[in-house]
């Protein structure tokens, strides 16, 4: 199976919060007023936040990258 990963840009995220709707899973609404990718590690060197998911999670998640208004969200085969 391949696996994929996430790579969120939560720094530029709007609060639109839609990628929750369509994705509570792996997204939570923060007090900032931002998204937060659950379970994410930052990646110090580009200051995203990265999640490896299963295959089988990867048509929610693009689907939340979809729907983003701001495409900080983007999924990425490995």
């Amino acid at each position: 199976m391949a696996n994929y990963k996430i790579v969120y840009n939560r720094k530029d995220c709007i609060g639109a919060f839609t990628c929750g709707a369509v994705s509570p899973k792996f997204w939570e609404f923060d007090d900032d007023g931002k998204a937060n990718l659950k379970g994410a590690k930052l990646n110090e060197e580009t200051g995203f936040y990265e999640l490896i998911i299963e295959e089988a999670d990867y048509k929610e998640v693009l689907e939340s990258a979809e729907v983003c208004p701001v495409d900080v969200i983007e999924v990425k085969k490995l």
